[in-house]
């Protein structure tokens, strides 16, 4: 077993102003997403030119945080929500959902796109493999906050978090951190190099992410009661990974969904 590292979520406090872990680690991933997305933008295939990138980036953060906290609380928290509609906009008290996140990005993508006639599907492609970045900070910030932990094991890198009985769990924020986070990026970096037919960009990174969430939620703690042997997670994963599926196969064999409706 592995102890774990009891690091303060709090940086520094200076009066009221407290700087959190979690915090900083989305402003690495949206400075992450600055940094490359100017690089990625200078490619003659890319849809974007580099100064469009923040205006790209402020419209993602806003997707990022309203639609992942309307997501947790819809998917994750319902109950709650029904006996106190205020609990929706309580986000001091925590919660964030990938998926929500995801739908609310590209929500505002489409808001985005509308104005500078980009096509949305052009515009994701984009977009896809810089977010593995936020991703894998998003991770470690939950891991360095003892949150999302694993299932209880017996492997030797097991560790014991505070508010999660005196067992070994999974660390499986890290596990998610590799995979979503390193693994993907690598992949998706690697594979938007060249010119791609569109809509396979992101196809590919709804594909990778659907199937590396559903792995991991085999040893991540459920976050909601499962269904039969699936969890939560997963059910909500098998729509994308049918999107992904259906979207490169669409991709490839549609003339490219030149048209992006």
């Amino acid at each position: 077993m592995l102890a774990f590292p009891e690091i303060d979520p709090i940086i520094f406090s200076l009066g009221p102003l407290k700087l959190r872990w979690y915090g900083l680690m989305y402003a690495i991933g949206f400075l992450g997403f600055w940094l490359l997305g100017r690089i990625h933008a200078k490619k003659t295939h890319t849809v974007t030119q580099p100064d469009d990138v923040g205006d790209i980036l402020f419209y993602g953060m806003l997707g990022v945080i309203l639609g992942g906290r309307i997501g947790s609380v819809l998917f994750y928290n319902f109950s709650h929500f029904l006996d106190n509609p205020l609990y929706l906009f309580k986000i001091w008290e925590g919660g964030m959902s990938f998926h929500g996140g995801l739908l609310g990005v590209i929500v505002a993508l489409w808001v985005y796109q509308r104005a500078k006639g980009y096509g949305l599907l052009r515009l994701c492609d984009f977009v896809a493999p810089m977010v593995p970045i936020g991703l894998g900070a998003g991770r470690i910030g939950n891991f360095i906050n003892g949150e999302l932990w694993g299932r209880v094991t017996e492997a030797p890198w097991g560790m014991v978090f505070p508010h999660a009985g005196d067992l070994p769990r999974h660390p499986s924020q890290l596990y998610q951190a590799f995979l979503e986070g390193l693994v993907m990026f690598v992949i998706l970096w690697l594979f938007a190099q060249k010119p791609r037919p569109t809509g396979a960009v992101c196809g590919f990174f709804i594909l990778l992410y659907g199937i590396f969430r559903f792995i991991v939620e085999f040893v991540r703690e459920p976050d909601a009661p499962t269904l039969d042997w699936l969890t939560r997670g997963q059910l909500l994963t098998i729509p994308m990974i049918i999107v992904g599926i259906v979207t490169i196969w669409l991709a490839y064999n549609k003339f490219g969904m030149a048209k992006d409706k």
